[in-house]
């Protein structure tokens, strides 16, 4: 994936300035094995944030740990960040939407919570 991302940026040269790539995944990861003997379907992940105008070469999170207490349920990485947070920064900033609660109704994000990834 990184070597596709990568491949990518280099393609577009100077138009990367105006682009923004998000990947994200629908569901988290589990710290123990589920049912079916995976990780899969828990609640805490990752998002990879890459464009020209992204303050990149940084990680957010806030890591407590695999121990039991520090896990959501007990069980999986807990959710550090809203993805609505990070999704709302790119597209307040980056593409100029002003009105948020379009896009994600009932979400309470405002710039106060904005991570500065723009």
């Amino acid at each position: 994936m990184g070597d596709a991302l990568s491949a990518f940026a280099h393609d577009l040269g100077p138009r990367l300035e105006n682009v923004v790539v998000v990947t994200m995944t629908e569901f988290g990861r589990t710290v123990k094995e589920n049912g079916n003997r995976g990780t899969d379907h828990g609640h805490g992940s990752v998002m990879m944030v890459l464009g020209g105008q992204v303050r990149g070469k940084k990680v957010f999170s806030e890591w407590k740990g695999l121990k039991e207490a520090a896990l959501f349920q007990g069980r999986d990485l807990p959710v550090v960040y809203d993805y609505r947070d990070v999704m709302g920064e790119l597209l307040s900033k980056h593409m100029g939407v002003a009105a948020l609660d379009r896009v994600f109704p009932q979400y309470g994000g405002h710039p106060g919570k904005w991570l500065g990834l723009v």
